[in-house]
Parts: structure tokens; C-alpha cells; sequence
């Protein structure tokens, strides 16, 4: 009760403190309408949208349908054109129940939209809200939107939006033996680019078929840079609820690798860590409930022990976030975790290397390897990944 306690009253003083602490000067792409409403008309548009593609306090749909664009389907990654589904749930095609526009899930099976969705499309309009990590797989639909539209010859217009964890590069490099959804193409777990620097990548490093007949433009984010902070206005996905979450997933989603919860199922998902098997390890614990976003959460109804790790934004970001004056993810608490967990046989599972873009990262957690020493480990993949995206580059 008492870390409840401290956690709420970090968090009340964190929000007093954000417009300060936040660059509000900051707009995504998608609100410079006049840049991009001359490309849009007389023309059939595919929207790549979810509930973060939003214009002030309207949404990007709305606001094309008020401006008589003819707006011909909207297309949805995972968690659904609300952004409410669970990560991993399948999500099926409807219909739109305000505009009856045919909504198409770009998830489960039916991952890369096929020549049939995009027959009566003239342009794809890519706008989702990212988070800057590897494994949230917004930036697996953007590539496979780009190889569609390059394939079936539509124009690919680009929305771009700042990137919350843009201001660092860490992380092993994605080895491409473990390639997945959740990770498509050799970048580290944190790769310090928007959308649009990602999708200049890809053309660029001629990482999709046919890239160099893709006809693709940027509408580019205005007082954006790398080194300012950006307030998500909305959660980009139902367990990233606030700012606190997403500085702290990069580090915490490894442990969706492991027999260990991230929260999922309570008030602070990927701000805390805990498991069963930590019991007289910890003393804080939590009890994971099925909900919204969050259904049938591993260890629903059961206590698991951990801690806290990000007590607010603010928090996180100053004392957390930086070693040595530089942003980097933080291994500390996966290999404590591990370190005291009496089943060490099933503390991984089929995931982890797939998440960690490498089955180097397992093999140094199990032999005990130190954290300085795996950081070391990836240095060389990492400074070889940052000369090619300084190519790439759009803001400052």
C-alpha cells in the first residue's frame, strides 16, 4: 500500500512538471493538411490508421471525410482500429460503424495487404503513432504497406510522427536467423528514427522488393528533433497508458520472452515486473485481472512479486534512462530476475530470441555474463548501424 501510495503521488507531481519537462512546440506530420490535402484529391485513398491518428481533437479520418476526400478503406495494424485489442489477438475485417467504410486487418494471416485491397486504391496513407523499438510491430506493417504499393504501383504517402524514445540507438543489432513479425530487418532494439526515417531506410538499403519504384512521400513533423521530448497526446496501444510505459518497454518487453509478467492485467503494465517465483525475493507484488486490453493476462489472479521500475516519466527518463550521460536500455532486472528464479530451465521461452534479435543475449544471460560486458558485446553491430542511419536522417 505504501509503494501504491508512492507511485501515485511520483506520478501526480510528474504531470504538474510535463509541460515543462515536454517540447509542446512539437506537431506530427499529419497536421501540415495543407501539404498533403492537394495530393489526396480526386483520388481513391487507403488510410493505415488506428485510434492515435488524430488532428488536435479530431481524427485524421474525420477530418479527410470533412474535406471531401474520398476516403475508399481503412486498413489496421495490431490492436485494432480502436487500439483496444490484446497484443497478439487475432483481429478480423468489419466495417466502420460511423462512415461504413470496410475496415481491413493488416494482422494474424493477412499481415501485407494483397493486389485485390488495393485494386480500387490510387494512394495508401500511412499514419500510426510509434514508439521507437524494434519489436512493436507498427514498423513491420509500414514495410509491408511499402512492398504492396510498390508491387501493385500505388502511391505511398507518408504521415510522419516524433518518435517518444528517438533521442537513443541500443541495443544487439536484429540477426536475421530470427527474423519475425516482431522484427524484420537488422536494426537494434532501439533504433532512433520516425517512420519516415525508417521507411527512407528501407528504400534506401533496398530492404523491400522494388524499392527503387516506389513512389513515396513525407510529409515531415514540424520543431521535431531527436534530442526533444515528445508527450504522446494518446496511447499508442492498450498497455502503453502513458509516458512512464514507454520509456520503460524497451527494457521491460524482454521479459515478454520469459516466465515473467510485465504487468499486464493492472494499472502500471511495463512500469513494473514480478513472477510467483520471486515470492521472498520481493515484497511488493502485484495480481494481474483480466480486462480491457488485457485479457486473460498470464498469471491472472495470482500474486507476483517484483518491483517498480518506473515511478513516473520524469523519473525514468532522468535517473533510469541515462549511464554515464547516455540514454541506454537497461538489462539490470532481466538478469536478476533470472539470477533468482529456482526454475532457470523454464525462465526462457520461444520468444525471447526473437525479441532480442539474437540467441547471443539468452546464452550471456544463462552463463552469468555481466551487464557491462553483454553491452560491450553488441558495441561493434551498433556503431555500424548508426553510420547508415545518420544516411537517413530527417530532423536534427
Amino acid at each position: 500500500m505504501k509503494q501504491l501510495l508512492l507511485i501515485y503521488c511520483i506520478s501526480l507531481c510528474s504531470n504538474l512538471l510535463a509541460q515543462s519537462f515536454y517540447d509542446t512546440s512539437i506537431k506530427p506530420g499529419d497536421t501540415q493538411i495543407n501539404e498533403y490535402l492537394p495530393i489526396l484529391e480526386g483520388k481513391r485513398v487507403g488510410l493505415i490508421i488506428n485510434q492515435s491518428s488524430v488532428i488536435g481533437d479530431s481524427s485524421l479520418l474525420d477530418m479527410l471525410i470533412n474535406r471531401n476526400i474520398h476516403i475508399q478503406k481503412i486498413f489496421v495494424p495490431e490492436h485494432g482500429f480502436r487500439g483496444k485489442d490484446d497484443a497478439g489477438a487475432l483481429i478480423n475485417a468489419g466495417t466502420d460503424s460511423a462512415t461504413g467504410l470496410q475496415v481491413i486487418s493488416l494482422y494474424g494471416a493477412h499481415k501485407k495487404p494483397q493486389a485485390d485491397d488495393l485494386r480500387d486504391i490510387d494512394i495508401m496513407v500511412y499514419d500510426l503513432q510509434d514508439v521507437g523499438v524494434r519489436f512493436y510491430t507498427y514498423i513491420s506493417t509500414l514495410e509491408y504497406c511499402m512492398q504492396a504499393c510498390s508491387e501493385q504501383h500505388k502511391k505511398f504517402l507518408l504521415l510522419d510522427r516524433p518518435n517518444p524514445n528517438g533521442f537513443y540507438v541500443d541495443g544487439p543489432v536484429l540477426e536475421m536467423e530470427n527474423r519475425s513479425f516482431v522484427g524484420r530487418q537488422p536494426i537494434p532494439i532501439v533504433y532512433g528514427m520516425t517512420a519516415g526515417e525508417y521507411a527512407r531506410m528501407l528504400v534506401g538499403e533496398h530492404w523491400i522488393d522494388s524499392a527503387g519504384i516506389l513512389d513515396m512521400e513525407i510529409i515531415k513533423c514540424i520543431n521535431y528533433a531527436h534530442n526533444k521530448r515528445y508527450k504522446l497526446p494518446i496511447a499508442p496501444s492498450p498497455n502503453l497508458k502513458d509516458m512512464a510505459a514507454v520509456y520503460a518497454y524497451p527494457s521491460l518487453c524482454l521479459f515478454e520472452g520469459t516466465a515473467t509478467s510485465v504487468g499486464r492485467g493492472t494499472d502500471l503494465p511495463f512500469r513494473q515486473y514480478g513472477s510467483p517465483a520471486l515470492e521472498g525475493h520481493f515484497d511488493y507484488y502485484f495480481v494481474p485481472a483480466s480486462r480491457e486490453g488485457a485479457k486473460k493476462p498470464s498469471y491472472e489472479g495470482t500474486k507476483c512479486f517484483g518491483e517498480v521500475v518506473a515511478y513516473s516519466d520524469s523519473q525514468f527518463y532522468r535517473h533510469v534512462l541515462f549511464h554515464d550521460a547516455e540514454a541506454s536500455l537497461c538489462l539490470k532486472w532481466l538478469i536478476n530476475s533470472y539470477q533468482e528464479c529456482p526454475d532457470k530451465t523454464n525462465f526462457f521461452n520461444d520468444m525471447f530470441d526473437k525479441l532480442g534479435g539474437s540467441k547471443t543475449l539468452k546464452q550471456q544471460i544463462t552463463n552469468g555474463i555481466s551487464e557491462q560486458a553483454i553491452r560491450k558485446s553488441w558495441q561493434e553491430k551498433l556503431d555500424e548501424f548508426k553510420k547508415i542511419r545518420r544516411k537517413y536522417l530527417l530532423y536534427q
